[in-house]
């Protein structure tokens, strides 16, 4: 058998395998040729709604949905008030012109809006050292790694994320856009997403390195040099299907012992920048023209400081930040998206393979992200998972914000308003109101009082469709 045939049997017994959400008359969403919508008419009752824009709590809500919409919500005073509009609803619940409806019965439960990860790599199965990577790239093949990309994708959306913006495949090519392709025509289970495919880096900065000159290596980016290479890489990058464009500004971070003039707190993150402004400001003006967006990983203050003077949109990690570049992020508008956990994750096996600046950043990374709290930084919730293990929730994110200073509706609302904003889909999800999608998550339990309560999500539904039940 070709090798194509036989990905495409591992493929469908895989997703066979999976288990698989269910819409009208009990039909598959993994059924290809009639991928089922939402019912007519649903309606979910909530014993607690936080709604994803405040710290506002509301009980004994009633939401309805028609087909993948909210529509209205019934707030009630009392338990038996809900009682008796929910009675009163099954009572009427068939409407000729649009079909039966159906109930779910979240009472014992607290309602939010679908959670969002906007720093994800589906591709990507952890990598604490360097042989973890070079395994993934130099053993897995594309194939195999997209699989696994899937099942990423489907543990995402368990763990209550329904949508989530995948920053780059790590040398998996375009696969970010097939995967993407495939759930949005119900082949496979998993978030909404927005991609960003290969990423950008210049020539010696990014692994696979260290091999013999004469041994070609793939890399886990596209490597561009000038100004002019680098907007012909953004152009390419957006003709294969780009949602967001990435690119990597700094590297080789070190304890700065004696920082330029003016830079504070001590102690700084200082680094190697990659790109220099001008091809920066290259990337940035093409991907602007052309409306999409660019996401920075930018880690220590050279990064940090030249990717905001260059116009990008959204800070990567930013485990240093000086206090004039935090003011300038805020006149920009310039988000900030820390990955406080995958940087605790990594930092003890990077230590021992030699970087003990790693063990360094996770006190000045804390620092940051008091500072940029303080300073009104719009902050967004991500996480890199993929850089950990897929089979860590990645909502485990959620508790180090709360400890390094955000309160717990700060760091839902970083999941759920902000990080619909910096996607540009403020209009259709982040919130539980009349005109969103119907992306509803459940837990047992009040994140307002113990944020770690979102690691343990037992409902989802996406657009109207239920993929986890309690």
């Amino acid at each position: 058998m070709k090798r194509a045939g036989v990905l495409a049997v591992v493929m469908m017994s895989i997703l066979g395998a999976a288990q698989q959400p269910t819409g009208a008359q009990g039909r598959r969403i993994g059924d290809f040729a009639n991928v089922p919508g939402p019912p007519a008419i649903t309606y979910v009752r909530c014993g607690t709604l936080l709604d994803g824009k405040g710290d506002q709590v509301r009980h004994n809500a009633i939401l309805e949905l028609n087909h993948n919409h909210i529509t209205a919500i019934e707030r009630h005073t009392a338990p038996a008030a809900a009682d008796e509009t929910w009675a009163k609803h099954k009572q009427e619940a068939v409407k000729p012109e649009l079909g039966a409806a159906e109930f779910i019965d979240l009472s014992n439960e607290t309602c939010l809006p679908g959670l969002i990860d906007v720093h994800t790599h589906v591709l990507l199965q952890g990598d604490i050292t360097a042989e973890d990577y070079d395994k993934q790239l130099l053993k897995w093949s594309p194939e195999y790694r997209t699989i696994l990309g899937t099942q990423s994708a489907r543990k995402a959306l368990e763990y209550g994320f329904t949508t989530i913006r995948d920053l780059e495949t790590e040398g998996a090519g375009y696969a970010d856009v097939d995967i993407k392709k495939a759930i949005n025509a119900g082949v496979i289970p998993g978030p909404r997403m927005q991609v960003a495919t290969r990423a950008l880096d210049v020539t010696g900065a990014y692994p696979l390195l260290g091999y013999a000159p004469n041994v070609p290596v793939p890399h886990g980016v596209q490597v561009c040099d000038g100004a002019d290479a680098c907007r012909k890489a953004v152009r390419e990058q957006i003709m294969y299907g780009a949602d967001w464009i990435k690119v990597y500004s700094d590297r080789s971070y070190y304890i700065e012992p004696n920082p330029p003039a003016g830079i504070s707190p001590a102690p700084v993150l200082n680094d190697i920048p990659t790109f220099t402004l001008d091809e920066l400001r290259a990337m940035v003006d093409e991907a602007h023209r052309q409306r999409h967006r660019v996401a920075s990983h930018a880690t220590a203050y050279n990064g940090v400081h030249n990717s905001v003077e260059a116009g990008i949109d959204t800070i990567e990690h930013g485990d240093y930040i000086s206090d004039a570049d935090l003011k300038l992020m805020v006149q920009k508008g310039t988000y900030f998206v820390p990955t406080l956990y995958v940087g605790e994750y990594v930092a003890e096996g990077r230590a021992k393979a030699g970087a003990p600046v790693w063990l360094d950043m996770i006190k000045i990374s804390a620092d940051t992200f008091r500072r940029a709290v303080k300073a009104g930084v719009k902050i967004a919730f991500g996480t890199d998972a993929g850089g950990f293990d897929w089979n860590i929730n990645p909502a485990v994110e959620f508790e180090l914000r709360v400890k390094y200073g955000q309160t717990p509706a700060e760091a839902l609302r970083s999941a759920t308003v902000t990080a619909s904003e910096l996607l540009g889909m403020q209009r259709d999800i982040g919130a539980i109101e009349p005109g969103k999608l119907a992306d509803i998550v459940a837990v047992k339990g009040d994140p307002l009082s113990d944020i770690t309560v979102l690691e343990h999500v037992d409902f989802v539904m996406k657009g109207g469709v239920v993929y986890k039940k309690p």
